[in-house]
């Protein structure tokens, strides 16, 4: 770039270390001295020295009650309170957003980079399965919702022409930009930190799925598929919403062993003979991780797992698709699995993991930014 540059990296909420988040890492990496906002920021002490001990500006939701542990029911104001923050003095804004960061107002001798890891899910095409799972499918509550969401909407409409370029995680979701926002979103495949996880071919004879317990997950379906497999050991590592529902499905087969630590992760991965995943996720960063241990994954094929996985059948596969979310085809799916597994190598799926290193994301994410922003200089000259 022909100058030092103001960069601002505006953020949806700073409360845990997760993909969003993991993007924004990466920007202060590539832009140590840039400046960081959110709607919120509870980042603990831990995690902010991923972020190089930056604190957020922030809005007023921060202060209001319970902000904390309920910051999502502020939900409704958080369009409103993203256009309040001040990032006029920045010449790049980059956005890491799956709900309003990218809603944040630019000028127009700013150029604005939106990292969407998806439009709003529960506003667009999963709004019925949200509401659902929620509750609030019915009743005046549920009309209500309906209401809020329906604003929002056309919220994240109007703010999608305040953003030059969008970059998808993922190519499923360019395709939801388009059919949301009109727009054609370039992929960059989010940063995995593939190198913390080491090959490992020797397996113990058991099947892990780890994630947060939230019912979108649908980690019931696996606990209920491997409940009709006495022979199989499932570990489920993760605490969420849905533990008690899922400690009341779980057989003697099947252990559950709640939170644990990153170290605790990585060798149950290692270990596992393979990794069970049944979302319908944007990217899904930790099938990812499991074949960097060399571990192959079971997973449901939609979304962004069809992306990061090469099923049985292709050369060099690192997994098995089931077509349906539910037990039936779980079963079916681990079944043949054990039935292929001596093709499907460990070393393809580390391989296969290394396409998504955080090194490589660095030095997409950093061309990128440079082309457009010189590409953007060029226009201005045009103008002035």
């Amino acid at each position: 770039m022909s100058r030092d540059l103001s960069v601002g990296l505006v953020a949806d909420w700073l409360v845990t270390y997760a993909g969003a988040e993991k993007v924004i890492a990466e920007f202060i990496s590539i832009f140590p001295d840039s400046d960081l906002y959110s709607v919120v920021d509870f980042l603990s002490d831990d995690n902010r020295q991923l972020f190089k001990n930056k604190k957020a500006t922030t809005t007023f939701i921060q202060h209001l009650p319970k902000a904390r542990k309920k910051y999502q029911t502020y939900l409704p104001l958080m369009p409103m309170a993203i256009e309040q923050l001040d990032v006029s003095k920045h010449d790049i804004i980059l956005s890491s957003s799956h709900a309003v960061a990218k809603g944040v107002l630019t000028g127009p001798d700013q150029l604005h980079i939106s990292y969407v890891h998806s439009p709003i899910r529960y506003a667009w095409d999963l709004q019925h399965q949200y509401l659902r799972e929620a509750g609030m499918d019915r009743g005046l509550k549920g009309n209500l919702a309906r209401w809020l969401l329906h604003r929002i909407r056309m919220w994240d409409c109007r703010t999608a022409n305040g953003v030059d370029h969008f970059v998808a995680n993922s190519q499923f979701i360019a395709r939801r930009i388009k059919k949301v926002y009109g727009r054609d979103a370039d992929v960059i495949y989010p940063p995995v930190d593939v190198e913390r996880f080491t090959l490992n071919e020797n397996k113990e004879d058991y099947y892990l799925t780890a994630s947060r317990l939230v019912p979108y997950k649908r980690i019931d379906l696996i606990v209920d598929a491997f409940s009709q497999m006495p022979n199989k050991k499932l570990v489920v590592i993760g605490d969420g919403s849905e533990m008690s529902k899922i400690k009341s499905k779980a057989t003697s087969n099947v252990d559950i062993l709640g939170y644990q630590s990153n170290v605790v992760m990585q060798e149950h991965m290692q270990k596992a003979k393979a990794f069970v995943f049944a979302a319908e996720e944007d990217f899904g960063i930790t099938p990812v991780e499991a074949q960097a241990c060399g571990t192959p994954v079971i997973a449901f094929g939609k979304g962004g797992a069809l992306e990061t996985i090469r099923p049985y059948g292709v050369t060099e596969p690192t997994g098995i698709f089931f077509e349906q979310q539910n037990v039936v085809d779980i079963i079916n799916a681990v079944n043949q699995f054990e039935n292929v597994k001596d093709t499907i190598l460990s070393s393809d799926c580390r391989k296969n993991a290394l396409r998504f290193s955080q090194e490589r994301f660095q030095h997409e994410i950093d061309s990128y930014i440079k082309d457009k922003w010189s590409r953007f200089e060029e226009r201005k000259k045009i103008f002035y």
